[in-house]
């Protein structure tokens, strides 16, 4: 098992904690006739006094000296990442975008049946909805666009092919936003 610093610390004070605890444990019972219990926190002392770096190795407890982090960038330099553009305007703060992003919940509104010209138009409906429901019925807080069901991530090959015009990425959105 690997583990960072923080996880070497917590270790390191657990240990301390469960030695002190099983020593008091030790001298508690030094009056009783239980032999297995004495026996037990003996044990435990022993193991946890020991050569705490073997044992840890032992029970399969590794932590290594140091931890080295290297970023892995496999584009080719110079190469720009794909632009990723919402058509239409653009989108007000309380829209809370993030690009890519895929909500779960109950719909009020299903967006293939109810699809806005732009991300924008698609946020400003769910304002609109929460602000304007009557009372009991659900209020709009996660608004989504996108072209079509199943259309995340990347055009297919074969859709670009019948759609020379379509950006790489699918401009596909999403929001929170608090009524």
């Amino acid at each position: 098992m690997w583990m960072d610093i923080n996880s070497t610390y917590a270790v390191e004070n657990w240990r301390k904690e469960k030695l002190q605890e099983v020593k008091l444990l030790a001298r508690e019972t030094e009056g009783l006739t239980s032999s297995n219990l004495k026996e037990e926190a003996g044990i435990l002392v022993r193991a946890l006094e020991s050569d705490w770096a073997v044992l840890s190795e032992n029970i399969g407890l590794w932590v290594p000296a140091e931890v080295i982090h290297q970023e892995h960038d496999d584009k080719p330099e110079g190469e720009e990442e794909p632009e990723e553009v919402l058509p239409g305007r653009p989108l007000p703060p309380e829209c809370h975008a993030e690009l890519h992003a895929d909500y779960d919940g109950a719909a009020v509104r299903w967006g293939l049946t109810h699809h806005k010209e732009s991300a924008a138009d698609c946020c400003q409906a769910c304002l609109d909805q929460a602000k304007y429901a009557k009372p009991g019925e659900k209020k709009c807080n996660i608004w989504a666009e996108k072209p079509k069901l199943n259309f995340k991530d990347w055009y297919s090959e074969s859709y670009r092919d019948s759609h020379p015009n379509a950006p790489l990425i699918v401009p596909w959105v999403s929001g929170v936003v608090s009524a």
